[in-house]
């Protein structure tokens, strides 16, 4: 197994103390090369993931979070459950003021699906 393999086998979200909690910002980021598997088909889904949030205490490590998303890519897992997972998962770990993941997969059999999860109502 490559170093690399290794890396997203285990994955572990890591976190930093956020330097400006003491004021309200936006961090955005995506993620344009996610995949996953289908659990009907086993075929591959890819989509764009992008998160936004207003950190509390902490913010994201970034190369730990490509670590976790890329462990997806042998997951058979549907992009409501991939997309909501990501939500908790992240919403847990960094306990943000605010958060919202955005699944936004790619076209497949002429359908096309967005997975928008939120912590604030639109």
């Amino acid at each position: 197994m490559k170093y690399g393999e290794k890396a997203i086998k285990n994955p572990k979200i890591e976190v930093w103390d956020n330097p400006y909690r003491d004021r309200d910002y936006k961090i955005e980021i995506n993620f344009p090369e996610f995949t996953c598997l289908c659990p009907r088909s086993g075929y591959p889904d890819f989509a764009t993931i992008k998160i936004n949030y207003i950190p509390d205490k902490y913010i994201i490590e970034l190369k730990s979070l490509k670590m976790y998303l890329n462990n997806y890519r042998n997951q058979y897992i549907s992009h409501e459950a991939a997309t909501n997972k990501i939500y908790d998962d992240l919403n847990k770990i960094l306990k943000p003021r605010s958060i919202e993941v955005l699944g936004d997969f790619n076209v497949r059999g002429n359908v096309k699906t967005v997975i928008k999860v939120t912590s604030q109502p639109d």
